[in-house]
């Protein structure tokens, strides 16, 4: 099992002092190792708040959550950042690419930290075959603002897939794209995802992009619950 969340429970201020809306309640559930999962559920229902959750970007209010069995409560901030950095790759809606930085600059920004077991050699080499792969290689010296929309979500992609996380998260990336380019991108999201051997979890309000994972999940009054396929 690579995840595991047991009792999982959040709550935001309401309206009115004294107030909370929990957006999530008693949440269990749990993942395996190369699994690719769908999460769907209406605005507002927490999806985003989840996967900040998995991702070590929030904490919940009560519950715990272990990866391949290290209780990530447990961690300090430091220890959290270098598991984030090396275990997540986190791909949203907007790219957040930096627009002073070269499509490699953006690339090889998660490999900045302390890596023991790697050089810069061995980075750069991985992102000159990502970037081949998702074909942008050409494009590496060019800045994001030259770049089209589905462009700078595959530069996003390439530099979630960087460091070799275990588990990739991706909260609504067709979001921003046409039809066309949202498929092109769960292409090559599946693709990279049986290649490289990383767990998938995928925000997405398009059930024709949910279909396409393994599993699909709604969130539903702060708890997942599995859909049936049809």
């Amino acid at each position: 099992m690579l995840l595991e969340l047991r009792d999982i429970s959040k709550s935001y201020p309401g309206g009115r002092p004294g107030v909370f809306r929990k957006v999530l309640d008693g949440l269990t559930w749990s993942l395996g190792e190369g699994e690719s999962v769908a999460i769907t559920g209406r605005s507002g229902s927490g999806k985003s708040t989840l996967l900040n959750l998995i991702g070590t970007l929030d904490h919940p209010d009560e519950g715990s959550l272990t990866f391949r069995g290290i209780d990530l409560m447990t961690l300090n901030a430091g220890d959290l950042e270098h598991f984030r950095n090396r275990s997540i790759g986190f791909i949203f809606q907007s790219h957040h690419l930096l627009p002073q930085l070269s499509v490699l600059e953006n690339v090889l920004v998660p490999t900045l930290a302390p890596k023991p077991h790697r050089s810069a050699k061995s980075d750069l080499e991985r992102a000159r075959y990502l970037l081949e792969y998702v074909g942008l290689w050409d494009l590496k010296d060019q800045r994001p603002g030259r770049l089209s929309g589905g462009e700078c979500q595959r530069v996003a992609v390439v530099r979630a897939l960087i460091n070799r996380p275990a588990l990739l998260l991706a909260d609504e990336p067709t979001g921003a794209l046409d039809e066309e380019n949202a498929h092109k991108l769960i292409d090559l999201l599946l693709d990279l995802h049986q290649n490289e051997n990383t767990s998938l979890i995928m925000v997405t309000h398009a059930r024709e992009l949910a279909a396409r994972m393994s599993r699909i999940f709604g969130l539903k009054h702060g708890k997942l619950i599995e859909s049936e396929r049809r």
